[in-house]
């Protein structure tokens, strides 16, 4: 059974950081893609970053300079480096995992049913 199990939200002031990890387990598929998805309140759901099995990575265009996207394949563990947070990165936020295409089509196409695997997501909320 697949589980994904994100960690590292809380509170902090604007221009902090935060690191969030989700922790991938039951699979050993190297070439799943994994990805993070953020919700704030009465919003729709967005990509964040994306990490293929390929290695390679990619980040939302308004996010990039301040978010980073890694993979720790030995710990089969996704990481998200937020920096300068502002109030309105506040939000819920998500790991899946699955193959490139499902990943892909929820990433780009917003198909979120398309990712069979989601984590119970970690709340980030940043304070002006």
């Amino acid at each position: 059974q697949v589980r994904l199990v994100e960690s590292g939200g809380g509170s902090v002031e604007a221009g902090g950081s935060l690191r969030l990890s989700c922790a991938a387990s039951g699979y050993t598929y190297s070439y799943y893609s994994m990805a993070w998805f953020r919700q704030a309140p009465g919003k729709e759901r967005e990509g964040v970053a994306i990490a293929h099995g390929d290695g390679s990575t990619s980040v939302a265009d308004a996010l990039k300079g301040r978010f980073t996207i890694s993979k720790d394949k030995a710990k089969n563990t996704l990481y998200l480096q937020m920096n300068s947070l502002k109030p309105e990165d506040t939000a819920m936020y998500y790991c899946a995992a699955d193959d490139k295409l499902r990943l892909r089509d929820a990433y780009v196409s917003r198909r979120y049913d398309r990712p069979r695997y989601w984590g119970q997501g970690t709340q980030v909320t940043v304070s002006s």
